[in-house]
């Protein structure tokens, strides 16, 4: 690792977010909750951090006999807390419940406690059916209902690595023929199987969320190993939730903690480039976290204002996790990132996006802050292509580029005049007191005494 910086570092963003900042806002509208050291030095789960949030009635005992129950040793573990509805989003992988109907008491009293009373709670599982009853033959299934009697499970279908991949290919092979007709372009569009993928993706993510918000119900969400669909189910449904995860810091967190804690593993997803050819693919390849980008994109054109972020920041993203000077997206997971030592020998891509000039340029200038749930549209004619990542070769983007400018332009004259006038009421004010003091207004109260 050999890349110096040129701009001037203003915050060390390895140690920017963190668990424990997470946790203080968990905190100010629940007690329920402990930050747990149970995987220290990674011995319990290679792919978790050492620090998880977990419910506060649990001992560590019994998350460790959770997670020898589940694949991977994911274990149950909260990903987001519904602050309005009081719900909480937890995360793991599948239970190792095989042909013989296996069962962990742990795991039984782990999810158990995060229900509120008397409520039931959704498990929402990324796999089909069929899917998840064919895991039993390799050792893991789903939770049954006899043993989680106060959970129902349901099955929002997320596809994996293979077809994805498929489906991007067939799209970027697409998107670069210029000289395609319009019948066949939008034949390859629907064929590549691309907006599909990110219909299914966002309806999932938008059930999850309905749950939380609308029912009030706890929801645990996993696929198989829960690093792929699980993370996409899990983020997307916050940034729906939280207003918080669509600002720039807080956007930022939501990568680092669904995505880059979580485990998600970005060096084996991302070792060839998005656009590779099917030459140089390898299995475990998936643009799994593309797809992830696309959809806040595609929330992000149906609520434009409520994003303090632009698309510009959502591609760099998508252009680092694939080749980047800085070590954020290096490596599998936490674990690997400490053996590796990426925190001394690399830079982190939140320190350069927080640095004042990347600040200025990846800002959304329409960001109007939108407190409120938004909920995007899932409907066919709703979903588009992302023209600035897939057609950025076919198209010149200047013209787009300079009405963007011209709009910041008139946000920044914009603030500027309302300062001013601000400033000018407060002089007035100054002055009529003044004159009263000196006689030569009077009070309006006295005139109309």
């Amino acid at each position: 690792f050999f890349y110096n910086p040129s701009f001037v570092i203003m915050e060390d963003g390895w140690s920017a977010f963190t668990t424990e900042q997470d946790f203080a806002k968990i905190k100010l509208v629940s007690d329920d909750w402990r930050i747990s050291l149970v995987n220290k030095d990674f011995s319990v789960c290679s792919t978790y951090p050492e620090q998880v949030i977990v419910p506060k009635r649990i001992e560590d005992s019994v998350l460790m006999a959770s997670a020898s129950f589940r694949q991977l040793g994911r274990f149950p573990v909260l990903s987001y807390f519904h602050k309005k509805a009081k719900t909480a989003l937890m995360r793991c992988s599948q239970p190792m419940v095989g042909t013989t109907m296996r069962r962990c008491n742990g795991d039984e009293e782990l999810l158990k406690s995060v229900l509120m009373c008397g409520k039931k709670g959704f498990i929402i599982d990324t796999r089909t059916q069929n899917v998840a009853q064919l895991s039993k033959t390799k050792g893991g299934g789903c939770e049954p209902e006899v043993h989680y009697p106060m959970w129902t499970r349901l099955h929002k279908p997320i596809e994996r690595h293979t077809a994805l991949l498929e489906s991007l290919s067939k799209v970027v092979e697409a998107s670069t023929d210029t000289g395609v007709s319009m019948d066949k372009w939008l034949s390859r569009l629907e064929a590549s199987g691309w907006l599909s993928h990110i219909k299914s993706v966002l309806s999932c993510a938008c059930f999850v969320a309905q749950c939380l918000d609308q029912d009030e119900r706890t929801v645990v969400v996993h696929g198989s190993e829960g690093t792929d669909a699980t993370l996409l189910a899990c983020s997307l449904a916050q940034v729906i939730l939280d207003p918080d995860c669509r600002t720039m810091r807080g956007f930022q967190a939501l990568v680092e903690r669904e995505w880059l804690r979580a485990g998600h593993p970005f060096r084996l997803r991302c070792q060839h480039g998005g656009f590779a050819p099917p030459s140089v693919r390898t299995k475990d390849q998936s643009p799994t976290f593309l797809i992830f980008l696309d959809c806040v994109f595609q929330i992000h054109q149906q609520f434009a204002c409520s994003f303090e972020f632009n698309e510009q920041f959502l591609i760099m993203l998508f252009e680092h996790s694939y080749c980047s000077s800085f070590g954020t997206f290096l490596a599998n997971s936490m674990k690997e990132r400490k053996e590796l030592k990426l925190p001394q020998k690399t830079y982190s891509l939140w320190s350069y996006v927080n640095s004042p000039d990347m600040l200025a340029e990846l800002t959304n200038p329409m960001y109007d802050h939108n407190n409120q749930v938004i909920w995007p549209s899932v409907a066919p004619q709703s979903i588009v292509l992302w023209p600035a990542l897939f057609l950025r070769w076919v198209y010149d983007q200047k013209p787009l580029k300079e009405a963007w400018d011209t709009i910041l332009e008139i946000r920044n004259r914009d603030k500027e005049l309302r300062s001013k006038a601000i400033r000018l009421r407060r002089q007035l004010l100054e002055l009529e007191d003044e004159a009263i003091v000196q006689g030569v207004l009077q009070d309006s109260l006295s005139l109309l005494e």
